[in-house]
């Protein structure tokens, strides 16, 4: 098959629950959904997150730039692949070239899997299964989101992972123990400080839990990313275990951070990874690592991704697209099972034109 052509829209998607962090609040997603066409009929589609609107017109004008180039090309991704890296040597594959590059990888092997009729899992050599997912919580506030974690575990969650950095340590010790309280002690409860402090603050925060008693099956991202100096510092001065990745950059980055001894757990993130052909390069080094591997945002194709991963861990419930679909994935007795053709997305053509933007 080649490429006959390639397509981006910019929507703002709406959220059931607003994303609240330790830095944000995020009222709806900004989506670039990425379409693909190839000469023998099949298409590929797929979405991108992109975390601010600001990123959207860059997004979008950047892959019609890219449709010149890559109309008639191979539509396989590897030969993609191998041509955008040669294209973007000198300017690098970060940032929004790299989102759309991830984009563009995740539609095409769309593109093939539906050709073939098939789950894209198929094409990594697995089947479709249930996946088990955690619930993927903001900045829980004592006193107020009670309901929400009630929720949660009414719909058959057994993990949560809250987000918190409260001013103080004790307010936060004291907001985890009304998220155990409600949970119980068998269930898996995690939390994400999104690279709110340093690593001294981060240690003393993580002792002051372990302190109160408060088991956590990780904390995540309590750094900024790129400080894998200050992520070994802590990963080495607590036991609780650490959990990041979101933030690497391609596998180049997975391999640095394998090396640096950064951290127990693995979580790359489908677009900043580079796609499916990025996240299983990195789960092969995970893999090597002995470290489990779990999924951020992407509900659909983390499913099968994580279906074809060895070393699959849990998969984040956090649906950013779903409001788009026709039919969203379904999450069943707190698991996910990816389904096909392809990735198994079909966007609901009424819906899209009215959140998508001009």
């Amino acid at each position: 098959m080649r490429i006959a052509d390639i397509s981006a829209r910019a929507v703002m998607a709406p959220l059931a629950t607003p994303i609240s962090t330790a830095q944000a609040v995020i009222p709806a997603a900004p989506l670039v959904l990425v379409d693909v066409q190839t000469d023998e009929g099949a298409s590929g589609t797929a979405y991108i997150f992109g975390y601010t609107p600001l990123t959207l017109k860059p997004l979008v004008s950047f892959l019609h730039g890219l449709r010149d180039t890559l109309i008639g090309h191979s539509a396989h991704p590897d030969d993609v692949a191998r041509a955008t890296e040669a294209l973007f040597r000198l300017l690098g594959r970060q940032g929004i070239v790299g989102m759309a590059l991830a984009g563009l990888d995740l539609a095409l092997w769309d593109a093939q899997a539906r050709a073939l009729d098939v789950p894209v899992c198929t094409l990594f050599g697995a089947a479709p299964r249930p996946i088990p997912c955690y619930d993927s919580q903001g900045v829980f506030v004592p006193g107020r989101d009670e309901p929400l974690i009630e929720a949660s575990l009414a719909r058959g969650f057994q993990a949560i992972k809250v987000k918190l950095g409260f001013p103080t340590r004790a307010e936060d010790v004291a907001a985890l123990r009304a998220v155990r309280a409600i949970m119980g002690a068998d269930r898996a409860l995690m939390l994400d400080y999104n690279q709110a402090f340093d690593a001294p603050e981060t240690i003393a925060r993580i002792r002051a839990i372990e302190d109160a008693g408060i088991n956590l099956a990780w904390v995540e991202e309590p750094v900024p990313a790129e400080d894998f100096a200050g992520l070994a510092a802590v990963r080495a001065a607590v036991s609780t275990p650490i959990q990041s990745g979101e933030n690497w950059w391609h596998p180049a980055d997975a391999a640095r951070a394998f090396a640096a001894g950064t951290t127990d757990l693995a979580m790359p993130d489908m677009i900043k990874i580079g796609g499916f052909s990025g996240w299983f390069r990195a789960a092969a080094m995970a893999e090597a690592a002995a470290v489990p591997v779990s999924s951020h945002l992407f509900i659909e194709a983390s499913a099968h991704a994580l279906a074809a991963t060895p070393k699959a861990h849990l998969l984040e419930w956090l649906d950013i697209a779903g409001g788009l679909m026709d039919a969203p994935y379904a999450l069943r007795d707190g698991c996910v099972t990816a389904h096909g053709p392809g990735l198994g997305i079909t966007w609901d053509a009424d819906k899209v034109a009215h959140y998508q933007l001009n």
